[in-house]
């Protein structure tokens, strides 16, 4: 597993040809370069993974394709050993005197990114209480906003890519599977999940450890939880955990992933504590139901909205329309919230090579939550289903 693992990391030839198609872009479009502020363009472009803060950070490519990052001092190492880009040039500190904007002015003019200048956001944006320039005002420039051009080549996954949502479904998979072991009357959610994601991500770290990294900056590793959907608190559908306590004949909604190298997979199921009551076994089955048709709508060439609009047509014919409260799913990536969407307003065209969440969910009030959410990619002839945790109710029943 370790040699196939070092083997499919994103090359430094992979994002050099990316920037190769962002800079064909800049030609069409007669702009003189990019910048690019946003976390995960940035390590899209050069494999640079980092923690956003309020200091300033970009990406920056021109017209002829040199590129750089634009990095605080406290980074410049960092960025200089892992970065696949031509050079990095630094600033000493934020705010500091002169503001780091100023450093991004040099970089730009000494690259003659001047002029017509394609950006992600017209300036670093006001986070964790930073406060600058735009960008436009900076140089004086017109800017072109470039960030649906760049969502849309995100959206299109590379068989590297690929390999490493399914590396990171491996790892999930184990650590929902602990997370279930685990799962008994009178403990807690809070040490469940914190038993599940160390032990998954202490193996996963005996396995791969010397060629892991979770280039994410919120997560180290496998994780499993349940985010407070325990019981009747499981009808919202982005609960936050609580320390609740599981009790005979809670219906449970568990959600399970690791990022790989930045990539990102997501497993959820819902569980029943002791045997399911009738109403329980209703809302299950209709649950999987609709999942099933929602998998079955994905094809090259349909609309993401023909998903969902299959979806709330069996929601509505079979009189579940007040239990319904989101979207079918969504793209998933270097973020575990991309586009396009399974929903009906999204218009795109589903194409090889989308990797999706498919989590149609019911939620009943004093009962509980209802949802699966499998990870998906998309092939010429249909769609592989990554995940593989099992999916029906017996195998989800837990001790009561």
């Amino acid at each position: 597993m370790s040699v196939k693992l070092a083997s499919i990391r994103i090359r430094a030839e992979e994002h050099r040809a990316r920037g190769d198609v962002l800079r064909a872009e800049l030609e069409r479009l007669r702009l003189n370069g990019a910048v690019l502020f946003d976390r995960d363009y940035v390590l899209y472009y050069s494999g640079f993974a980092f923690v956003p803060t309020e200091r300033p950070m970009a990406f920056v490519i021109n017209a002829i394709g040199e590129r750089r990052l634009f990095v605080p001092r406290l980074e410049l190492e960092h960025a200089q050993a892992n970065a696949a880009v031509d050079s990095v040039d630094h600033y000493i500190e934020y705010p500091d005197d002169p503001h780091p904007m100023q450093g991004l002015k040099a970089t730009l003019t000494s690259m003659g990114v001047t002029g017509k200048i394609g950006c992600d956001v017209d300036g670093y944006p006001w986070v964790f209480g930073y406060r600058g320039p735009k960008l436009s005002e900076l140089m004086e420039s017109e800017v072109t906003p470039l960030r649906a051009f760049v969502e849309d080549r995100m959206m299109i996954k590379s068989p590297a890519e690929l390999e490493l949502i399914r590396e990171s479904v491996r790892w999930g998979n184990l650590a929902h599977m602990l997370l279930q072991r685990y799962t008994l009357v009178g403990a807690t959610e809070t040490e469940v999940g914190m038993q599940a994601t160390d032990e998954a991500t202490l193996a996963m770290l005996d396995a791969i450890g010397p060629i892991y990294r979770s280039n994410d900056p919120f997560s180290e590793g496998a994780s499993a939880g349940y985010r407070g959907q325990i019981g009747r608190n499981g009808a919202i559908p982005h609960s936050l955990a609580g320390n609740l306590t599981f009790q005979p004949g809670d219906v449970l909604v568990t959600g399970a992933g690791a990022p790989v190298w930045g990539y990102n997979s997501e497993l959820e199921r819902t569980m029943v504590i002791g045997e399911a009551s009738k109403d329980q076994r209703r809302y299950f089955d209709h649950m999987l139901a609709v999942q099933d048709l929602a998998m079955a709508a994905i094809e090259p060439g349909k609309r993401c909205a023909d998903v969902d609009r299959a979806v709330r047509q069996y929601c509505q014919d079979q009189d579940l329309q007040p239990y319904w409260k989101h979207h079918s799913g969504h793209a998933i990536g270097i973020r575990y919230h991309e586009g396009p969407f399974l929903d009906i307003g999204d218009q795109t065209t589903i194409r090889p090579g989308m990797v999706f969440t498919v989590e149609p969910g019911l939620y009943v009030p004093e009962l509980g939550g209802f949802r699966h959410s499998d990870t998906v990619a998309v092939t010429e002839e249909g769609i592989e289903v990554m995940t593989y945790y099992p999916r029906d109710l017996p195998s989800l029943t837990l001790p009561g």
